[in-house]
């Protein structure tokens, strides 16, 4: 891509980590922690000129290890949480613009009882994608499998989950290229 995906802003120019921030806080979730990478304190100053340094349902940290991949950064999510109370997390990357609060929602509800156990993935005709579920009884097994890109995939694989398709609210897509950001 050329420069970290927090900095990039889409064709209106907003930038991606203000519209998932928005996305996730208008999907229903009372608190969001931010992972930040590469450029942490460029895209700090993207949340303070967004307003959401002084929300204080939105908490920031930083994978240190950032440049080992995406399972870095849900690492470092999945640990920050684990003195809090929530029952799960739903994951989401900063590079989906088309993934709305539809697909968070849709992803939530299909969670069954206990949610605490709950694996979830949003598929897209029937291709694995994102947002995705994690019940806390799975966040130590995601942490010790998240390793390079593959994020909780092989933890996925190797664990009975929910497939909730949202291929007719989304196509789930990331952007990996400048041209995908038209």
């Amino acid at each position: 891509m050329g420069r970290p995906k927090a900095l990039l802003r889409d064709a209106h120019g907003v930038p991606f980590l203000d519209r998932a921030l928005g996305v996730l806080v208008d999907g229903g979730c009372d608190r969001v922690t931010v992972v930040l990478g590469a450029a942490a304190d460029e895209a700090r100053t993207v949340l303070d000129d967004a307003g959401w340094s002084g929300d204080e349902a939105v908490r920031v940290v930083v994978a240190a290890d950032w440049e080992e991949g995406m399972g870095a950064s849900l690492r470092t999510g999945l640990r920050a949480l684990d003195g809090e109370d929530d029952d799960a997390a739903l994951v989401t990357l900063v590079d989906l613009p088309d993934v709305g609060t539809d697909v968070l929602r849709r992803v939530a509800g299909a969670a069954p009882a206990p949610r605490r156990s709950a694996l979830v993935r949003a598929t897209y005709g029937g291709r694995p994608g994102h947002p995705v579920l994690v019940g806390r009884d799975h966040w130590a097994g995601v942490v010790a499998s998240a390793r390079g890109d593959h994020g909780a995939r092989d933890y996925l694989a190797a664990h009975e989950h929910v497939a909730c398709e949202c291929g007719d609210l989304a196509t789930g897509r990331d952007v990996d290229r400048p041209s995908d950001v038209q």
